[in-house]
């Protein structure tokens, strides 16, 4: 049943980055040409394009940690004996849990001291670029947790996109 969530969280994330993948490419689109053909640039475009930029790189991020997309050195770990790379994968993963905990740590802490400041082009909080900090921190460990009770169970993940 988690499994079941987790992949339904982790379609739901790649569904929502191509949406703001589109945002992001229809804002990049109306800032050219309001410059070229307009000539006048909408200032909020640049701004909601970057913010676009770091929610779906967040969410990427996040479902590429539970489709087993992230960067590891698999080529060693298949040198060793089977428990071992049994433990192996155990300890990956709960350090990449560990590091969307702190993720999600930095990214409350930072959004929080900056949450009372404003952007200088979006009538948004200045902290809410720290929020798929946030986001991705707390999905990560979520992910991270799904591959250590699968490792458990001796079964693998299935990538979301299947």
């Amino acid at each position: 049943m988690y499994t079941q969530f987790c992949a339904g969280l982790s379609r739901l994330c790649l569904m929502a980055a191509v949406a703001l993948l589109l945002a992001v490419v229809l804002s990049v689109q109306w800032q050219v040409f309001g410059r070229y053909v307009l000539n006048d640039t909408p200032t909020w475009a640049e701004a909601v394009a970057l913010l676009g930029v770091l929610f779906v790189t967040a969410l990427g991020l996040a479902v590429g940690v539970r489709d087993a997309g992230h960067v590891g050195l698999e080529s060693m770990v298949a040198l060793l004996p089977e428990a071992w790379q049994r433990r192996i994968e155990l300890l990956i993963h709960a350090l990449v849990g560990l590091f969307g905990a702190l993720m999600c740590h930095g990214g409350w802490t930072w959004a929080a001291a900056k949450w009372g400041e404003k952007k200088p082009m979006l009538p948004v909080p200045d902290g809410i670029d720290y929020v798929p900090l946030i986001i991705a921190g707390a999905l990560i460990v979520l992910f991270s947790i799904e591959h250590i009770l699968a490792n458990l169970r001796g079964s693998v993940v299935e990538p979301s996109w299947n």
